[in-house]
């Protein structure tokens, strides 16, 4: 089990919450996820790999900042587009 927190731009409303922990919640291997609006922050655990879920939520219209697993590495992220529709 792998615990990772993603830092993601683009996150402005409640709307936004749901919707990354809606896209993030479906990718296989995803069991937990938390997303806390105010540090921009999607903390998954999982056996889910980095890149399904930086991918899920690029596919959601945020960016990945950076990712770190539970043992500190950096991981190379792929950034996503727009952000909230409410903006």
């Amino acid at each position: 089990m792998t615990v990772t927190t993603y830092q993601v731009q683009g996150m402005t409303c409640g709307h936004c919450v749901s919707s990354v922990k809606t896209a993030v919640g479906a990718v296989p291997g995803v069991t937990g996820v938390e997303v806390d609006l105010q540090a921009g922050s999607v903390t998954t655990t999982g056996t889910a790999t980095a890149q399904a879920v930086s991918r899920a939520i690029a596919d959601a219209g945020y960016e990945i900042v950076s990712a770190d697993d539970a043992v500190g590495r950096s991981l190379p992220m792929a950034s996503g587009g727009g952000g909230c529709c409410c903006s």
